[in-house]
């Protein structure tokens, strides 16, 4: 019987196409085939080092945008030329291979585009979501668009009041995704995300396949009972939950090619010594709020690494920091690195990752970082979260303090060290074979492989 043979297509971002490639390599695992699929530019820039593993190929599609995005373009713009170019680019992608007796079993899509949805209904193909988010992020939102919305928005103007949904621990203003803020450039959103589950409600069996694990988000995963739940992650590289060196880094790591030598720095450093400070792919911090936290690095006096995105226009005066000098002696700037390998490396003793160990400083910038930071504060105690003052700035002296409270030898601290470890443990256990997302998976595929014959 021949392997079930997956389009899996991905939003061309970094936060989108790791974890997406760990998902090809997990259905590769479980005996099926994949073409992966994201647009053409995100395509150029991904790593060429080595060949993929047998069952995986790669294929683009256009968003309009083949050269690149300028900076300060327009994000509805985008949006909408993703759409437009990506449904017709893609539908003759799959109208290609039906012609070669390449013919799709299912297509699976992340979040930002259930226009893919509609393309393979149209060549009668079923689709699944790929929620690359926690579970309690999914939950949300569907509440947001399902009987909420009100009382959501509502406490804007009393930021006081808890808001309480089912299965969802007490949320406050400051707890919400971001795009659910009328104020966030970002709530261009909305829509699409309201779209993903009218797809998923007209449905007969509707499942999403969620970027978490049973034993990490138990209540969320069960909270909605219009679409199935299914944890299939942690997905990150099961070589980097083992602390182990990946044999395979060009497909178990952050597929974007880097030239710095920030792995050699760290391993020049004491185990659980190193501060590591990154904010993503498009967050952008403010030049105040830069300075303040280089002041709280230095006065820590720790080692940090800290990555701070290029411009991509020429620095000037008003872009350098003021302690420039001084961070150069204590750490290492960079402007990208491998997060995964960063996190996995026995010096880091502080940043935002569950999965490989390591407590959290978090300082939440934009869409689900404001809920992921409630759940590492209060759900899993593995981290604790940065307030800002009232003018939205968080200064050095609450950098330095959380900084410290992670790092540092007191019984917070080691809570936090000891629950970053447990999780650890739960999501390598998770992803192994025989574990609860091993075993979610193969079902699912299983499932499909049955449907398909």
């Amino acid at each position: 019987m021949a392997p079930p043979h997956f389009l899996l297509v991905t939003f061309p971002g970094q936060g989108h196409i790791n974890p997406s490639l760990q998902l090809a390599k997990r259905l590769l695992r479980v005996g099926a085939r994949v073409t992966f699929a994201t647009a053409i530019r995100a395509h150029h820039r991904m790593a060429e080092s080595k060949s993929p593993p047998e069952g995986l190929s790669f294929t683009s599609f256009s968003d309009g945008y083949d050269d690149g995005v300028k900076e300060g373009q327009d994000i509805d713009e985008y949006m909408d030329k993703l759409k437009r170019r990506g449904s017709e680019t893609l539908s003759d992608l799959i109208l290609s291979n039906q012609e070669n007796g390449q013919q799709f079993s299912r297509v699976f899509y992340t979040i930002l585009l259930p226009w893919v949805a509609d393309v393979a209904r149209s060549h009668g193909i079923p689709s699944t979501l790929v929620w690359i988010q926690p579970a309690a992020v999914l939950d949300f939102y569907y509440y947001y668009f399902h009987g909420y919305g009100d009382l959501i928005r509502s406490t804007g103007d009393n930021p006081s009041v808890p808001i309480q949904l089912p299965g969802l621990p007490s949320l406050m203003t400051c707890d919400i995704p971001s795009f659910c803020n009328a104020k966030n450039e970002y709530n261009f959103s909305l829509p699409l995300l309201q779209r993903h589950f009218e797809i998923l409600l007209e449905e007969a069996n509707p499942r999403v396949l969620a970027n978490t694990f049973d034993a990490l988000e138990p209540d969320a995963i069960r909270a909605i009972d219009k679409f199935k739940v299914i944890g299939i992650g942690p997905l990150i590289p099961s070589a980097f939950l083992d602390r182990q060196d990946p044999a395979d880094t060009s497909f178990g790591g952050d597929l974007f090619k880097s030239s710095s030598g920030y792995m050699e720095w760290l391993d020049t450093k004491p185990k659980g010594s190193v501060i590591y400070l990154s904010f993503g792919s498009i967050s952008v911090l403010s030049k105040p709020q830069k300075e303040e936290m280089a002041r709280a690095v230095l006065e820590t006096g720790r080692p940090f690494l800290w990555v701070i995105r290029e411009s991509g226009k020429e620095e000037g005066d008003e872009d350098r920091l003021s302690l420039k000098e001084e961070l150069d002696k204590l750490g290492m700037i960079v402007p990208w690195c491998s997060q995964v390998e960063v996190l996995s490396h026995p010096s880091v003793g502080c940043f935002e990752s569950l999965v490989c160990g390591v407590p959290v400083v978090a300082f939440p910038q934009w869409s689900d970082q404001q809920t992921n930071a409630k759940l590492v504060a209060d759900m899993w105690r593995t981290g604790v979260k940065v307030t800002p003052n009232e003018q939205g700035l968080v200064e050095s002296g609450e950098m330095r303090r959380c900084l410290e409270l992670v790092v540092g030898d007191g019984e917070e601290g080691e809570e936090m060290r000891r629950n970053a470890q447990k999780f650890r443990e739960l999501a390598r256990e998770a992803v192994e074979e025989g574990g609860s997302s091993d075993k979610n998976l193969r079902a699912f595929v299983d499932e499909v492989r049955e449907a398909s014959e």
